[in-house]
């Protein structure tokens, strides 16, 4: 193994560094967190910076096109260029185009909320969402960021991961480097659980009356990994979640087989034994 493949993030970050790009790299996370235009002055302050080193950062960013300056207060604000580049090869393009629709159908069909997530830089992101046609009804907004560990979306694409992808995930969370041997061990049976019987499900974990289950979307040999989950408020006589598991499942397959995540034999085969209808887009 050579010496390069040793150095850790952070330390290849340090020897490679370009001061000027990390300045830009600054400007732009900073105007993406806080969400509002700030002005020359402002960000120099929050990035602890020279008013004059960000200067030309700053008059670059709005040349190319990444920064909107307002001629009545001079503050910056972010354009939609990082979101179009995003956007341009996204490896979750194929995916979505495929979701959306049966999401869609889905929702229509149980009359409840659904979300499609996956595991990005060792967080839970949620890709996309089909509200229920319901008044109240949970939502989920697209492109948060959640914990893989305490989430229902979480727990199933842990669970569907190869051991090495698993436990590098784990490593990074602060919760699991607190966790004792034996909540380790606890945690990583639940995991084994749900890869077994194909689901996980959850009641009140985040808030007092949401319900949630979630399934894997491809198999566990898939390059790309999602889950379909269904996040729901409990309701005096409504539907079990166990009653939309057969529906949820269909629709896990069907968006799989159409983005290429599942061979036809294998939903067949799974779609045969479960006996339920294939969810299929309005």
């Amino acid at each position: 193994m050579t010496q390069e493949k040793l150095l850790s993030l952070e330390e290849r970050r340090t020897k490679y560094s370009v001061p000027a790009l990390e300045k830009a790299l600054d400007v732009l996370e900073y105007l993406a967190e806080q969400a509002v235009p700030l002005t020359q002055a402002q960000l120099a302050r929050a990035l602890k910076r020279q008013s004059g080193e960000i200067f030309r950062m700053l008059a670059c960013l709005e040349s190319r096109g990444y920064l909107r300056r307002e001629p009545a207060t001079g503050a910056y604000s972010l354009t939609l260029k990082l979101f179009e580049l995003s956007r341009t090869h996204s490896p979750y393009e194929l995916l979505l185009k495929v979701a959306q629709p049966l999401m869609r159908a889905l929702a229509e069909e149980l009359r409840e909320s659904c979300h499609l997530s996956v595991i990005h830089h060792g967080r839970v992101l949620v890709l996309a969402q089909a509200e229920s046609p319901k008044p109240f009804r949970l939502s989920v907004e697209v492109g948060s960021l959640h914990s893989p560990m305490n989430t229902t979306s979480g727990r199933v694409l842990l669970g569907h991961m190869d051991e090495g992808t698993r436990d590098e995930i784990l490593e990074r969370e602060k919760q699991w480097q607190q966790e004792k041997p034996a909540a380790r061990a606890a945690y990583l049976k639940r995991l084994a659980a749900i890869r077994s019987r194909g689901y996980e499900r959850a009641e009140g974990e985040r808030f007092v009356g949401a319900l949630d289950i979630g399934v894997p979307v491809g198999s566990p040999q898939s390059s790309m990994k999602a889950a379909l989950t269904i996040a729901m408020l409990k309701e005096k006589g409504g539907s079990s979640l166990e009653d939309m598991l057969p529906a949820l499942q269909n629709c896990a397959e069907a968006i799989a087989l159409q983005a290429g995540l599942k061979r036809g034999g294998e939903a067949h085969e799974r779609n045969t034994a479960r006996g339920g209808p294939e969810v299929r887009p309005v």
